[in-house]
């Protein structure tokens, strides 16, 4: 392999990479190279490449040339704060470019102004793969002069090339969002049973695949050819051992081909207090549904000092240890007593805790002379900047996880205690971010909701938010900072703002809104087992969905009338192997007899898309969510169909479960499905009729309503999966959030033409999506011809209040109406108008 000679990529000054202000570069965390303090606002390619990353703030650039050499382009410092603003992008993901080539433009002035230094980094990433022979430095340059000669390293393990004495095996990642946190954990613990030195190397890159933490921060995405490489007696076992695991999707399989990472909802690191809006109303992200009012608190993690020199090697060896046990008890104690969101986060802390490369780098520092909490916080601040630095959201919401063990090993060091905080109740905790092991030191009962500047929709202390019904905001930007404490705030996390110092109408308004809502509550709880019947004695079921036994007891504790979506995916995801006949038989009849005798209605396995299985080798597809989903899966493996069908044929009384069929397409489909079923019931005997009906989740099933109708027992409406279908928006993404809503005008159009194509063969329709437990949804939906409501538990009972409270005549004027709105928002407010 030849060397290659990479141009200058702008006009300025050429410096050595250590007088880069900035740690990360200086200290050559990401990789070795030069500095560049531009003259120009462009930068140019250095060399013939693909562009592999755009930054989401389009600050910085990598490319890879063909000999796999990667180079990093950071166009200035805390640029990234910038979120894009001055910066212009010649080129895309994925885009061959010629030397000279156009990547990015900038405001050179606006950046000098804001940014922290124009210094620009141009770094090799890889150098485990290459050197730099030659380089040039302190002078001036123009685009396409020299800058440095990069040449293969000797025995260094290249994409298509291996060590002296190791083995290897290429892999074709299939895991949907590539391997994040969770399949690293799994890599690394199936890794830690061998012997052997076991890695995974992407695109010359190479980490220990014993490192979560180092394989987390590959950034390797669905569709990326990888290599697991090994040395070692049991070298050959470990390799398939572990591409077995890789390949069979750890449940995470049928991804979408995303060569690009998914913009991240993560606002740039706030730089100071920025001013509050005129207004006092800062907007955010939803992370956790609700409303609060109550007083700021400040949460401002105080900064734990530490010692750079150490007391000697066994001294601090010995200290690290025991704090890395003293909080290895404290997160297997808090997991044992949580819920199961509580468990899978402190699992992702365990796994990062008990990291190799966190701890070998730590005791490297140690022999060093440096003290345990010093290298401690240098091996992790390593981690956490370099995943910061590779611009996809899943990696950086994990950074929070390395911040907050961070954190908590160094105050077990200091014999400090775990954060606990004692709040005054009815606060609402204001933060630049909010680490998990800080809202879980909180009592629940003080906390009316939180808000922070920085964090994402998905992130880890997001996700416990939404299981302690904590109202939430993230990403509301550096104005947050300069909230007081004890300041009056109105949390909507619905309508994602924050009202800070609210004059008396607002809070008026608010308060009285929110005595409302609970009265509304209680007096929809006291009257939640009353028949629902509409003011003019049309008679209404409201279900609830369920996906377990204690979802159902909560159903009928909250006078649902049965379970209109029994989720049955719980028995099929995380695990090796399907459930066989008896297990499913044995679940679904312990969920029917909780329901005591009220109608269960059973969707039958839908996976594929956002939900796989490891048995399933279901193909890489471009986009799952148009592939290989719902009825389709179970029709190309129609051996695990019919096991399910004769298991829920075997719950007594016959007759309490209905079947329902996924993602139905066409009436093939649905046909198919029952030929299977009417051959499970030849099998058993069964001679009853058993009703099956299907799920309208796509255009094409809505449009064709009458005609799948006409075989069809009931139709029951999707609304997550059809809005984002009739939208064209993808609902995982966070960036279109606030703007998928099932109350557009183009989605009831859906849900009219379902109900009347229904209606001409006299079948029923529910629905079953989330629309259905949107009280404010619930008068349209009645007038476009829905007669059964399938809803969250808790949210049954207003559900139900509401439908008592209605008459059917002015449901369907309302119906008419809203069909004509231009909007979701027009479609709402025409709702609060109409007061219903």
């Amino acid at each position: 392999m030849s060397n290659l000679v990479l141009s200058a990529p702008m006009k300025g000054w050429l410096a050595a990479l250590d007088e880069t202000p900035d740690a990360v570069f200086a200290e050559r965390m990401l990789g070795d190279g030069l500095a560049i303090d531009p003259l120009d606002s462009t930068l140019h390619a250095p060399c013939d490449a693909v562009v592999t990353t755009v930054h989401r703030a389009r600050h910085a650039v990598t490319l890879r040339a063909a000999n796999g050499v990667e180079i990093l382009m950071h166009v200035g410092l805390e640029t990234v704060a910038l979120n894009g603003e001055g910066f212009s992008v010649f080129v895309k993901e994925g885009q061959s470019v010629k030397a000279g080539d156009k990547l990015l433009g900038f405001d050179l002035d606006l950046l000098a102004q804001r940014a922290r230094s124009l210094i620009t980094p141009v770094v090799i990433t890889n150098l485990d793969a290459f050197e730099i022979v030659r380089r040039d430095q302190d002078r001036a340059i123009s685009v396409g002069d020299f800058l440095m000669e990069l040449s293969p390293v000797g025995g260094a393990v290249a994409a298509s090339q291996v060590a002296a004495g190791e083995v290897a095996r290429e892999v074709v990642v299939p895991l949907m969002h590539g391997i994040h946190a969770r399949p690293a954990a799994r890599i690394a613990e199936t890794a830690r049973k061998f012997v052997a030195e076991v890695a995974l190397v992407a695109v010359n890159r190479r980490a220990s695949a014993k490192s979560p933490v180092g394989v987390m921060s590959l950034a390797v995405r669905h569709g990326d050819t990888i290599q697991v490489v090994a040395a070692g007696m049991d070298a050959e076992a470990a390799i398939e051992a572990i591409a077995e695991l890789i390949e069979g999707g750890m449940g995470e399989g049928a991804p979408v081909v995303a060569k690009s990472a998914a913009p991240a909802v993560v606002t740039p690191e706030p730089t100071g207090p920025a001013e509050l809006p005129r207004d006092g109303v800062l907007k955010g992200v939803l992370a956790a549904p609700g409303l609060a009012i109550g007083k700021a608190v400040r949460l401002a993690s105080s900064d734990i000092v530490v010692r750079e020199a150490g007391e000697g090697v066994a001294h601090e060896e010995a200290a690290l240890a025991a704090a890395l046990d003293k909080v290895r008890a404290r997160i297997e104690a808090n997991a044992a007593k949580g819920d199961k969101a509580r468990k899978a986060i402190l699992g992702a802390h365990l796994a990062f805790l008990e990291d190799p490369e966190l701890s070998a780098g730590a005791r490297r520092l140690i022999g060093e002379g440096k003290s345990a909490g010093f290298a401690w916080r240098k091996a992790v601040g390593g981690y956490v900047e370099a995943l910061r630095g590779l611009g996809d959201r899943r990696l950086a919401e994990r950074v929070d996880d390395l911040v907050d063990l961070e954190r908590q090993v160094l105050k077990a060091l200091a014999g400090e205690e775990d954060d606990t905080t004692v709040l005054p109740p009815g606060s609402i905790l204001l933060a630049d971010e909010l680490l998990p092991s800080q809202l879980m030191g909180v009592d629940p009962a003080a906390v009316a909701g939180f808000a922070t500047a920085r964090g994402g929709p998905t992130s880890h202390v997001a996700i416990l938010a939404a299981a302690m019904g904590i109202p939430a905001l993230v990403a509301l930007g550096g104005a947050l900072l300069g909230v007081k404490d004890g300041a009056a705030l109105i949390l909507d996390a619905d309508s994602g703002s924050l009202r800070v110092a609210p004059d008396a109408p607002a809070l008026e308004a608010a308060q009285t809104a929110l005595a409302q809502r609970q009265e509304r509550r209680a007096a929809a709880k006291a009257a939640a087992h009353d028949p629902c019947v509409t003011k003019d004695g049309v008679r209404i079921e409201v279900f609830a969905n369920t996906g377990s036994v204690n979802d159902a007891l909560a159903a009928v504790a909250n006078g649902a009338e049965g379970s209109g979506l029994l989720r049955t995916e719980f028995l099929f995801l995380d695990r090796e192997t399907p459930p066989d006949e008896d297990e499913q038989a044995r679940q679904y009849q312990a969920i029917a007899s909780a329901l005591d005798g009220k109608p269960l209605i059973i969707r039958t396995l839908d996976v594929g898309g956002d939900k796989a299985a490891p048995y399933l080798p279901i193909p890489a597809e471009e986009n799952p969510a148009l592939g290989l989903r719902g009825v389709r899966v179970s029709l190309w493996r129609p051996h695990l169909l019919k096991t399910q069908l004769r298991a829920i044929l075997r719950v007594k009384p016959l007759g309490q479960c209905k079947i329902m069929v996924p993602m139905i397409g066409s009436l093939d489909e649905l046909r198919a499905v029952r030929a299977v079923l009417d051959e499970a019931k030849r099998e058993m005997g069964v001679v009853e009729r058993i009703e099956l009906g299907v799920m309208i989740e796509t255009p094409a099933a809505a449009v064709t309503a009458d005609l799948i109708a006409a075989e069809a027992d009931f139709l029951s409406i999707g609304t997550n999966d059809l809005t984002q279908y009739v939208l064209a928006m993808d609902r995982g993404n966070p960036e279109l959030a606030a703007r998928i809503d099932a109350m557009h005008p183009a989605v009831l159009r859906m849900i009219d033409q379902t109900c009347k194509g229904a209606a001409k063969h006299h079948r029923w329709v529910g629905v079953c999506g989330g629309l259905a437990s949107d009280v404010a949804a619930t008068a349209i939906l009645l007038g476009l011809g829905v007669t059964e409501l399938s809803t969250t538990a808790s949210i049954a009972p207003e559900v139900k209040a509401k439908v008592r409270a209605l008459s059917l005549d002015a449901c369907r004027d309302l119906a008419t109406q809203a069909l004509n709105q231009t909007s979701p928002e027009a479609v709402r407010a025409l709702v609060k108008s109409f007061g219903a």
